[in-house]
């Protein structure tokens, strides 16, 4: 292994790294918010499913991003680095300021801005990019609607409870955040995986794109240690930013975000699990009241995902420049 090689790979597992120290929020924040689950627990519950979801329903995201965004061609060691790195500056840099942006947006957006930079618009492929399109772009909204629509069931059927219905919701989010954990390892775990394998292609060490079992483990592995050591400024963020989170709003955010991003994982469309997420603790919220909803946090983290891709496509395009200088 030569060492530009062992750089990149650790390069990516450092992506994947911040990734699940990036999106712990997602999976825990409102099962700790709710009190259904100590911390503690929920971070290593998420840890250890994030690890297991990649093994358990395969690599179809891994293959959407390393094969079939770019054309083969345009997979070469500048574009792949660019793409890390401008990924990994700002996870760092939206870390530190508490705002839940998509590690996968900024992912692509540096992909995308260091292939075209480098070889064209024609490099795109158009298949990949619009599995990529609708998986990153409609997926916030089926992730508010179903989060409004099983919200809505649990108001409707907890009318006949007793308040101590709500123990069902607190004892439940055991399961639902598992589940949760498994569908964010599926999906976004394999982003590390593609970009590996995408790596190797372009350092010649293997002749066609595919996914060796020591990518998965060593990128599902990544994102699980990240995942234990926790992002409690985005935590903070998504579990109390928007409102109140209650039992039944944790268990309705958690259903819906579930079905939608294990169901993008099996299709092989990259979501950003952040987006979807917070769409539905934002749906589950305004299922019960409109106004619970602190919509200025809202539009703020929206702001970030609308820059997101458009600002690490120029920094992708940026750092291509940079690698390319070093003939690499």
């Amino acid at each position: 292994m030569s060492p530009l090689l062992a750089l990149f790979i650790l390069a990516a597992l450092t992506f994947g790294f911040l990734n699940g120290f990036h999106d712990s929020a997602n999976v825990v924040a409102t099962a700790i918010a709710s009190r259904a689950i100590p911390p503690g627990i929920a971070l290593s519950m998420s840890a250890l499913t994030n690890f297991a979801g990649p093994f358990l329903f395969g690599v179809a995201v891994a293959t959407t991003i390393g094969s079939e965004v770019v054309a083969p061609y345009a997979i070469t060691i500048p574009v792949a680095l660019a793409a890390l790195v401008s990924a990994i500056v700002w996870n760092l840099v939206t870390w530190r300021l508490g705002i839940p942006s998509s590690s996968s947006h900024a992912l692509i957006g540096g992909f995308i801005g260091a292939a075209v930079a480098g070889y064209g618009l024609t490099v795109i492929q158009p298949e990949g990019m619009v599995k990529i399109i609708i998986g990153l772009f409609i997926s916030p909204f089926l992730g508010l609607g179903l989060g409004l629509l099983v919200m809505e069931g649990v108001l409707i059927v907890g009318k006949r409870f007793t308040p101590r219905a709500n123990v069902f919701f607190l004892r439940s989010q055991w399961l639902t955040t598992l589940v949760l954990g498994l569908a964010h390892g599926t999906n976004d775990g394999q982003k590390t995986m593609g970009i590996i394998a995408m790596g190797l292609v372009a350092f010649g060490v293997i002749p066609k794109f595919s996914v060796p079992s020591w990518v998965i483990f060593a990128s599902a592995g990544s994102i699980a240690l990240g995942t234990a050591f926790g992002g409690w400024r985005l935590i903070r963020t998504m579990g109390a930013g928007f409102y109140r989170v209650r039992p039944t709003h944790a268990f309705s955010s958690q259903v819906g975000s579930a079905v939608v991003i294990l169901s993008a994982g099996l299709w092989g469309a990259p979501v950003s699990t952040t987006q979807v997420i917070s769409s539905s603790i934002v749906g589950a919220g305004s299922a019960e009241r409109v106004n619970k909803v602190r919509w200025g946090v809202v539009g703020n983290i929206v702001t970030a995902w609308l820059i997101t891709i458009p600002t690490n496509c120029l920094l992708g395009a940026a750092l291509f420049m940079f690698f390319s200088l070093f003939n690499l």
